[in-house]
């Protein structure tokens, strides 16, 4: 995997973004959602739990790449193995 320090901070970003608008989805009601967030829906009771699992799938997986780019490369890992 090529290593892309450049994007770990993106993608924590996008990552704790996603999993705040999870909680979002899970805790307001679609007519409780701010008119940006897609499924407003003006007056609905409706949770979006599928748009709110969605979310946090991503967001984790976002989470999970900003991870894997703070490992070492595979340069390192042959270094250090001769090493010991």
């Amino acid at each position: 995997m090529t290593k892309r320090p450049a994007s770990i901070v993106p993608a924590v970003i996008v990552g704790l973004a996603l999993l705040a608008l999870a909680g979002l989805y899970f805790l307001d009601s679609a007519g409780s959602l701010p008119s940006f967030i897609p499924g407003h829906e003006a007056g609905s009771t409706h949770h979006h739990v599928k748009h709110g699992i969605a979310a946090g799938l991503l967001g984790l997986g976002c989470l999970v790449v900003a991870w894997f780019q703070t490992g070492p490369t595979a340069r390192e890992r042959t270094d250090v193995s001769r090493a010991h």
